[in-house]
């Protein structure tokens, strides 16, 4: 049975940081890429950031781009998502997601607030 189960979320001022987690289980992690997705109320879901299978290469939204860092732990079937520099634009649920085919797998999220 697939799992996904996020971290790491709360509330931060802006201009501060946080590392969200997501533990994978029930499939092979080490051979998929890893997605952070994001929505918020007002927005459709965002995809934030990826990472390959390898952790080799990233790609990230550019409104994240040099604020945020997508890295994995293939030892530990565990994603992560640094992210520094917060705006209150960055407020949303944050899900963590894989892709199999046409199929997606998603976390239950984990509620990322920045504000003062």
């Amino acid at each position: 049975q697939v799992q996904l189960v996020e971290s790491g979320g709360g509330l931060v001022q802006p201009g501060g940081s946080l590392r969200l987690s997501c533990a994978a289980s029930g499939f092979s992690f080490s051979a998929n890429a890893m997605n952070w997705y994001r929505q918020s109320p007002e927005k459709e879901r965002e995809l934030v950031a990826t990472i390959t299978s390898s952790g080799e290469a990233t790609n990230y939204a550019d409104s994240v781009k040099g604020r945020f860092t997508i890295s994995r732990d293939n030892t530990q079937n565990t994603v992560y998502l640094q992210m520094n520099s917060l705006k209150p634009e960055d407020t949303a649920v944050y899900y963590c997601n894989f892709r199999v085919w046409t199929v997606n797998y998603w976390g239950q999220g984990t509620q990322v607030t920045v504000s003062s």
